[in-house]
């Protein structure tokens, strides 16, 4: 981590024990859950007597701020679990993780925020064994800024409420959770609110809702989206548009079935990391099946059913398919997290002196797919932690010859950064390489992933015939260019506000007559625009044109052509562009010229 976001992440953690502070002085009796800090501040899982209303956040926040003024010191302690035991004997959801912590042999420590001021009130006024008046303390960590001094008062904002289940089990107690924003200084609040607020007007959720573009069905189950025919539209068009790119690559598809014998993934591995998290079936007969929550294995057996010799490698398999996931219900989001989950997937198999060039095109594909959106990528190496070696499969040996290949690849293409290598980021079966997006606001999303696989290989003795006529054990690519359909539509549809491009709108072009007088001419119009492949509608001239234009704009129409006597006359058409906002006129003909060339070129 760097300096910088090292000292922003200790003024985030301090005020989550500002705040637990503060809740506890304002209710004494509230139980304390956790208080982590997260991507723009902090939040605190807390159990209320009573339900608490937002309103109480301004109270709270007053009550921060005179902590910071009182420039209150933070200091930490290692303690016993006997002695915790003691310190948190009111407080059952800490004795748990004491508990828990203590069964793992992992150390305790706790971190102290007092005042000598008898007008400053922490919490419960906890004897802190000192000469202070008050003391608040909580079980953690760290770190933490030295004094209340460092943080500045005008750089936080108590932001929300919400619901949240202890250790996020919808078994375990519901609590409520505070979160906090929190920034260096008030201006970079201010501006990540102002970006907030952006974010909410872009919000794919309801922006999918306004274009029709997907819905959900009670009868049909939480996170599991319908699209409509508009959404099935941007959906082809964007597996479509990655198709091109692989076939360009010399990649085949493949087809697989949505359901597997649990043995499949008992012998990846997958089974023993991810059975949880699996939908699973029993036939008739007793047979045992799972749907499947990823295709690599899949891919694997098509690889397998003969002997390949080196001089058919490397195979480059690709299909576009569902995958199932049995994830909570407290975590689904719209598209952004979904249980059933569309990939575009593809996997390389490949011998270990074919890895970079193999990389090289996937990295194009990436670069080119992602460029025609304008997102900004950046690039990341995620790496095996190895204090957890247990979490991850096969030998050290096969890991260091993994990361190493990744590296030098990234340092080739001047991408590797050193601030930029994610301990503990790899997936279990081997290193990879994450790009992340900012979007047109300035968020950061995390979406393709180029994986380097040695461990399924070697599950399933996958192998090539070499020169001199051995076996070679060879290496897998995992590549999922968008990750999963659902996941980039809603981080494409919050970047563009709805806007798609030109080749990827699903209605490119509406036609309105000023009057049924001229809905004739504009049917003769529609007829040509869709002989030229152009997606276009005609709607009934119920409306005055002034409403019927605004409504095509919040439907987010490319290009709006509207027709009355004197184009009908002159035998041509008066454009709008939603884009550039200009009204210009025009022969049909060049306008689909132009409409074909901006198409072709991926424009808008």
């Amino acid at each position: 981590m760097k300096t910088e976001d090292k000292k922003l992440d200790e003024i985030r953690h301090s005020l989550a024990h500002l705040l637990a502070a503060a809740v506890l002085d304002e209710f004494p009796d509230t139980l304390l859950g956790i208080g982590p800090t997260i991507d723009n501040g902090f939040y605190y899982d807390l159990k209320f007597k009573k339900p608490i209303s937002p309103e109480i956040l301004k109270s709270l926040e007053e009550k921060i701020r005179r902590y910071i003024k009182a420039s209150l010191p933070f200091s930490g302690e290692k303690i016993t679990s006997t002695k915790a035991k003691k310190l948190f004997k009111d407080q059952p959801f800490k004795l748990e993780l004491i508990n828990e912590f203590s069964k793992e042999g992992k150390d305790l420590t706790i971190y102290h925020t007092w005042s000598k001021e008898k007008n400053i009130h922490l919490g419960k006024h906890v004897t802190c064994n000192m000469s202070h008046s008050a003391c608040f303390i909580d079980l953690c960590r760290g770190g933490h800024v030295k004094n209340t001094s460092e943080i500045n008062p005008d750089g936080f904002k108590l932001s929300h409420l919400a619901g949240a289940y202890w250790r996020g089990d919808e078994k375990n107690p519901q609590l409520t959770r505070i979160y906090g924003l929190a920034f260096k200084t008030k201006k970079e609040l201010d501006e990540y609110i102002e970006m907030f607020e952006e974010a909410k007007r872009r919000d794919h959720k309801k922006l999918g809702y306004e274009l029709d573009l997907f819905t959900f069905s009670n009868l049909v189950g939480a996170g599991f989206p319908l699209f409509t025919p508009r959404g099935t539209i941007v959906r082809d068009l964007l597996d479509s548009f990655v198709w091109e790119l692989r076939r360009e690559a010399g990649y085949e598809r493949v087809d697989i079935p949505h359901i597997t014998k649990k043995e499949l993934y008992e012998t990846s591995g997958h089974w023993e990391k991810f059975q949880d998290e699996l939908f699973k079936i029993k036939t008739r007969e007793g047979h045992f099946f799972a749907m499947k929550p990823m295709n690599c294995p899949h891919h694997a057996q098509i690889y397998a059913r003969k002997q390949q010799s080196y001089r058919d490698l490397p195979q480059r398999y690709a299909s576009t398919t569902k995958v199932y996931r049995d994830e909570q219900t407290g975590e689904l989001s719209g598209l952004a997290r979904v249980r059933s989950i569309t990939q575009d997937d593809a996997h390389v198999f490949c011998r270990l002196n074919q890895v970079e060039e193999e990389i090289g095109k996937i990295w194009h594909i990436i670069d080119t797919f992602y460029g025609s959106f304008g997102f900004e990528l950046n690039v990341r190496l995620s790496l095996r932690d190895e204090k957890q070696k247990e979490k991850y499969l096969g030998s050290d040996e096969s890991w260091k010859k993994a990361e190493k290949a990744l590296k030098k690849i990234m340092e080739d293409k001047k991408a590797f950064d050193k601030d930029r290598v994610d301990i503990g980021g790899a997936a279990f079966y081997g290193p990879k390489i994450d790009f992340t997006a900012k979007d047109s606001i300035g968020r950061e999303w995390q979406i393709a992933t180029i994986q380097l696989d040695v461990n399924q290989p070697e599950r399933f003795d996958l192998s090539c015939i070499n020169e001199k006529g051995g076996k070679e054990r060879i290496v897998m690519i995992h590549a999922a260019i968008m990750g999963s359909i659902e996941r980039f539509m809603a981080t494409l549809i919050e970047h563009t506000a709805g806007l798609f491009p030109l080749w990827l709108a699903p209605t490119q072009i509406r036609i309105l007559p000023i009057s049924d007088k001229f809905t004739k001419y504009a049917e003769s119009i529609k007829e040509e625009l869709q002989s030229h492949n152009l997606r276009v509608d005609l709607p009934s001239a119920d409306e005055t044109l002034g409403k019927r234009i605004r409504q095509s704009e919040i439907e987010k129409i490319p290009y709006i052509i509207v027709v009355g006597e004197k184009e009908q006359k002159e035998k041509n058409i008066s454009i709008r562009s939603l884009v550039s906002k200009e009204q210009n006129t025009e022969t049909l003909k060049d306008f689909i010229e132009k409409t074909e060339k901006l198409i072709k070129e991926k424009k808008s």
